[in-house]
């Protein structure tokens, strides 16, 4: 902390200009106006504890700071294309990112960065069990065990979309609408599925492999062909700083792929493939 004594003499006054020099001189040199170069990174909810992993990882190899922040990846493209101020951004579905880019706000088209997958999530003391075909679930439908269920609002969040595909590849969408509580974010949602006042939800593998939510759930991984691929794609903004940039080219290496997997997302083979 800075901390300036204004001396009562009259002749140690120097005007309000030197002043103002002497200040900004001040906080240049100082340690906090270094946090200012923090790169504001955008990013899906799906990716909350891969990425601060990954990111207190790139902050311990190269002493740059990232800022992230997460939500729906609908809502941050919207509040990109409003002007906010984000450097670097990643969406759960490609499609946010392909929009961004046509709208002249993106250095390119970015790149593949993971591969997403939908998995079901029952507290402990659910009466619904968690399996891969959902058959747990229809049947506490058809009996009327199933009084809340979970999934982000399909609307605006990816897996939120890719949860409605699936109950209505299953012939579910229809009967669970009563039941439905739709999170802001698949975050949301799966806090919304461990809490103990829902039966469960469909919510990101990759929160539900974190330690937050399998030590408070069980878990069964969804059929992938039951959705449309949530393909995952990162991309700098125009006039992302240095640090974004640093942290964008951090995410594309060997040690953060090694994190995203060991959080359950699939990785392309190649980072710089656009269809396949």
């Amino acid at each position: 902390m800075i901390r300036i004594r204004w001396q009562s003499r009259r002749h140690s006054w120097r005007g309000p200009l030197q002043v103002l020099a002497l200040l900004a001189g001040l906080l240049l040199a100082s340690p906090a106006a270094a946090t200012e170069e923090r790169a504001l990174v955008a990013a899906a909810s799906d990716l909350q504890f891969a990425l601060e992993a990954v990111a207190a990882r790139f902050q311990e190899e190269s002493g740059q700071e990232v800022r992230l922040s997460f939500g729906s990846s609908g809502n941050f493209a919207r509040q990109i294309r409003q002007g906010a101020g984000f450097e670097l951004f990643l969406s759960a579905d490609e499609a946010y990112v392909e929009m961004l880019a046509d709208a002249g706000l993106t250095q390119d088209e970015g790149v593949l960065y993971a591969l997403g997958r939908l998995v079901i999530i029952v507290p402990g003391n659910s009466s619904v069990k968690a399996d891969a075909e959902l058959n747990e679930l229809e049947a506490a439908l058809e009996d009327g065990r199933l009084r809340r269920f979970a999934i982000a609002n399909p609307e605006h969040a990816p897996y939120g979309a890719r949860a409605a595909e699936v109950l209505r590849h299953k012939g579910l969408w229809e009967a669970i609408q009563p039941a439905l509580i739709l999170g802001e974010n698949v975050s949301q949602a799966a806090q919304f599925a461990v809490s103990g006042n829902a039966e469960g939800g469909l919510v990101a593998y990759s929160l539900a492999r974190s330690t937050a939510l399998s030590e408070r759930g069980d878990s069964a991984l969804l059929p992938e062909s039951w959705h449309s691929p949530l393909r995952q794609r990162m991309v700098l903004m125009k006039g992302a700083g240095p640090t974004a940039q640093a942290f964008y080219a951090y995410l594309q290496q060997p040690e953060a792929r090694r994190i995203l997997a060991d959080y359950g997302f699939e990785l392309p083979p190649d980072m710089d493939e656009k269809d396949g």
